[in-house]
């Protein structure tokens, strides 16, 4: 399935890092008060600053969750995005 956001908004799928304590347990990205990840799918046509294919950072609350395929993706807007990893 495709999906085309609109105007400012940036498609993004989102990835769960899961680390791993010393102990052997895994801590969920949802656990902890950091950026989240992800890498941007679709923009829309008045996105400017990111393109298809970057990995972005973002607040943890930040945009609407939604599953597709059963896969999860996120739908932020441009200004949410608090930057592109290299």
């Amino acid at each position: 399935m495709k999906f085309k956001p609109l105007k400012d908004r940036v498609f993004v799928k989102y990835s769960e890092n899961e680390e791993k304590t010393a102990g052997g347990l895994y801590i969920p990205d949802a656990a902890k008060e950091k950026p989240q990840r992800g890498t941007v799918e679709a923009t829309g046509s008045e996105v400017k600053d990111v393109k298809k294919g970057d990995v972005v950072l973002f607040d943890r609350y930040s945009g609407s969750k939604v599953k597709l395929d059963d896969v999860e993706y996120l739908i932020i807007k441009e200004e949410e995005i608090l930057g592109i990893l290299n």
